[in-house]
């Protein structure tokens, strides 16, 4: 029995799981076992509405992987032994593997800013922000980047009473076009969200947020969009690192040091002409994909082909009623296409939406998932 094991069952990791059940489910001699904290898939695009005290839909891993055979093992994982290919769980189980695919992602960065893992709530706890957020009179968001927008947006429309402050080293959609730059601008203007650009978080104290290391920003509640990091496992295990701590693959997304080892997602360093390719849903899923074709083609003695990938577009919501979509080139640069308001709202609503019918979907038709992949690692662009 050959043993494939999918450690984490996000974006990336279930598009791995739910490509390899479909591409192996004529295969006896194969045995899919995936490993995830919960049972409750975490839709990530969705956290900034979490934050603003939004329900979401409870989507059930074990739900969707019923029909495939795949096994759920809940726990977490707290150690990873490359050379005799195992890996401990939580209750002190251990699961053998010939084949790993390491999609366990990131999680928020509360560790580089004095007070944020005390006074901030990361991202990740959006739904302890959001029971914080009742009866808070003002919010400092940390973080000019896409999560800190979508979370600034949502909490100002959501709560008009309540003061909302985004802050960050660069100003928000600076990786924007002018067109969509200037709507992105305009909607957090009209959202009354007040915007530190070029301010540099210091500390996060229970009054607030202190920036350039002497003014103090009040706050009842504190978000913290502002970086990510991957678990030391990969390196503690003597995988092949980055100075990120994630793991470095070689073209067909395997460690360049333990070829046996997939590495997807955001937890993976992964190469292309351009540069290395940063962590969102967009890419971890064609990652996942691509593994899961290659994983089966190396079982069938094929031979595989390099992973490519180029970008697409960035959509942000700015509230439930407006959002922006940059169309960029493969290399994530801008485009000259932008959609703005409720073009760009239902697009982006597409997109949010789209993930968690297509891993079922996969199963009946691997070869295809969400924004064009096909066969033979080549992402369209």
């Amino acid at each position: 029995m050959h043993e494939i094991v999918v450690l984490g069952a996000g974006y990336a990791g279930l598009s791995a799981t739910m490509g390899l059940a479909g591409r192996l489910r004529s295969r006896s001699d194969v045995r899919i076992t995936v490993v995830n904290a919960g049972e409750r898939f975490t839709e990530r695009l969705r956290l900034h509405q979490v934050a603003a005290g939004q329900q979401v839909a409870d989507l059930r891993i074990p739900d969707l992987l019923a029909p495939t055979g795949v096994e759920l093992v809940p726990g977490w994982v707290t150690g990873l032994d490359a050379d005799a290919c195992a890996v401990r769980i939580d209750d002190e189980r251990e699961l053998p593997y010939d084949t790993l695919v390491y999609a366990l992602g990131a999680v928020a960065d509360t560790g580089s800013v004095a007070g944020a893992a005390e006074h901030a709530y990361a991202v990740d706890d959006a739904d302890l922000f959001a029971r914080r957020l009742a009866g808070a009179r003002s919010v400092v968001v940390c973080g000019g980047g896409l999560t800190g927008v979508e979370a600034a947006a949502e909490i100002a429309e959501s709560h008009p009473a309540v003061d909302v402050t985004l802050v960050g080293r660069t100003g928000p959609g600076t990786n924007l076009g002018p067109r969509a730059k200037a709507h992105l601008d305009r909607a957090l203007a009209r959202l009354g969200v007040s915007v530190r650009s070029g301010a540099d978080v210091t500390a996060i104290g229970p009054e607030g947020v202190t920036v350039d290391g002497h003014e103090l920003i009040r706050a009842d509640a504190v978000l913290w969009t502002s970086g990510v990091r991957v678990s030391p496992l990969a390196a503690e295990a003597g995988l092949d690192v980055d100075d990120r701590g994630r793991i470095v693959t070689d073209p067909a997304l395997r460690s360049v040091s333990h070829p046996q080892v997939y590495a997807i997602g955001d937890a993976a360093a992964i190469r292309q002409p351009y540069g290395t390719v940063h962590g969102t849903c967009q890419s971890g899923m064609p990652t996942g994909a691509y593994a899961a074709w290659a994983i089966a083609r190396a079982l069938g003695g094929k031979p595989g082909k390099p992973f490519r990938f180029g970008y697409l577009h960035v959509p942000i919501s700015l509230g439930r009623r407006d959002a922006v979509v940059q169309f960029t080139h493969p290399d994530d640069s801008p485009k000259r296409l932008a959609l703005t308001g409720r073009a760009a709202r239902w697009y982006k609503e597409t997109v949010s939406s789209a993930p968690w019918p297509t891993f079922g979907r996969t199963v009946a038709a691997p070869s295809v998932t969400m924004l064009g992949w096909r066969r033979g690692g080549r992402y369209t662009r």
